[in-house]
């Protein structure tokens, strides 16, 4: 079987409304694989992928490293609370990922909990990974509850409040909601060439959503790497060359497998090797590198 459609299978989760959704990942057959399950075949020919020109890659600050390294999210989002109070853009969007990553969590913490006790019992070849991501999830946000309202109408009004003060990651990631500071296409090509210019993992992969299917059509306004599934796939791994964490256990790769059950069978890949094992067809990895470099040779990505 085939693995098929991740944008469609996760096109009405929150996820996707706020921007963090999964790419589809194109394939040459579409089959159907069982619900909850993800069935990875790999190309029988080896890609020969040409190495991105060598880039300098930023730190991330030891706030957004917190993000990732917080095995307290409830503890940590006070802190950005904090910040955010006082007017710091960045914290408010970093607050909008802790909403998004705890969102489901939250909604439901016994409900969760017993759902994955369910996936334990299902024998999935993924259900290992899911439960480990599903774990990871309940672990770091297990003070969070419904009262806290981490809903996406909360999730939006936190993204244009730090896109107001100045958070580009998060005005990127209001245009891949589709919900844009201005409905223009001036300011989208403005937009776009900002991010480029940024040097930012989280404005490169915030605003990958939009730059898929979506964006068909729409070069003249969203640039060269736009309009497929493949221009997605490249503005993720630009991401990840730039500083995001694309780890196994990171939140990308944790929110596929635990939003999605979009869940790698090598639990040691990162996203970056399972997007090109799993989603890049043979024919289209030397195109899915163009891209890559393209974006990380633009002027703006070597400061």
């Amino acid at each position: 079987m085939m693995l098929v459609g991740l944008l469609g299978a996760l096109a009405w989760m929150p996820l996707r409304q706020a921007g963090l959704a999964p790419f589809a990942m194109p394939t040459d057959d579409a089959a159907s694989a069982p619900a909850g399950t993800t069935a990875l075949v790999p190309s029988t020919t080896p890609a020969v992928l040409r190495p991105v020109a060598a880039h300098s890659t930023p730190m991330l600050s030891p706030l957004r490293r917190a993000f990732e390294d917080s095995t307290d999210l409830f503890a940590y989002s006070r802190e950005l609370l904090a910040l955010s109070a006082a007017g710091d853009a960045d914290a408010m969007w970093l607050l909008s990922l802790v909403q998004d990553y705890c969102a489901g969590f939250a909604a439901d913490p016994a409900g969760y909990a017993q759902d994955s006790r369910v996936i334990a019992t299902l024998g999935l070849s993924n259900g290992g990974a899911m439960l480990s991501a599903r774990q990871r999830v309940q672990q770091r946000c297990a003070r969070f509850v419904p009262q806290d309202g981490l809903s996406l109408p909360t999730i939006l009004t936190q993204r244009q409040q730090a896109a107001r003060a100045g958070s580009l990651a998060a005005e990127a990631a209001l245009l891949a909601m589709e919900q844009p500071l201005r409905d223009d296409d001036d300011y989208r090509r403005e937009l776009v060439q900002r991010v480029l210019d940024s040097d930012d993992p989280f404005a490169f992969f915030a605003i990958a959503p939009v730059m898929g299917t979506s964006a068909s059509g729409r070069r003249d306004t969203l640039g060269e790497v736009s309009g497929s599934e493949l221009s997605e796939i490249a503005w993720r791994i630009a991401s990840c060359e730039l500083g995001m964490d694309c780890s196994p256990d990171g939140a990308m790769m944790t929110n596929y497998c635990v939003n999605g059950g979009i869940c790698s069978q090598d639990e040691s890949q990162d996203f970056t090797t399972f997007a090109r094992d799993a989603g890049v067809p043979r024919q289209g990895a030397g195109n899915v590198d163009e891209m890559v470099g393209t974006l990380l040779s633009h002027p703006g990505a070597d400061g």
